[in-house]
């Protein structure tokens, strides 16, 4: 039996638009709802540079990375050519008006990856 864990409502995520989830660790995971009411789930972490995807433009099944506008497909996470990449999708369940997750693949998918770093990092020297 799987373990799906009831993440929100429906209309808690904006028609294309998203909503992130906080993990206990990792990387958080970013909900997409296309205009089809279809929702998705990818690591909120681009392929390219490591981008915030939930803040990016969703369109069709597709979402806009912010940073560089890579086109990162909504189903699988992959990259659209001429770009390369994936990011991790995790499996989605709509059920009256409710968006469940698996709680198994929250605990286990990408773990290992890092999150998204804003900004080049600065040493200070202490005297």
């Amino acid at each position: 039996m799987a373990d799906w864990t009831r993440i929100c409502a429906l209309q808690d995520i904006p028609v294309l638009g998203s909503r992130r989830v906080q993990r206990p660790v990792g990387v958080d995971v970013a909900l997409f709802r296309n205009a089809d009411d279809e929702v998705f789930a990818l690591l909120d972490r681009c392929p390219h540079k490591g981008g915030p995807l939930s803040q990016g433009i969703v369109f069709g099944k597709s979402v806009a990375c912010p940073l560089h506008n890579w086109t990162i497909g909504l189903t699988d996470g992959c990259a659209k050519e001429p770009d390369e990449g994936c990011t991790p999708s995790f499996r989605v369940k709509l059920e009256g008006g409710e968006v469940f997750l698996l709680q198994t693949e929250l605990d286990t998918l990408a773990l290992e990856l890092a999150a998204p770093v804003a900004g080049p990092k600065i040493s200070i020297a202490v005297a």
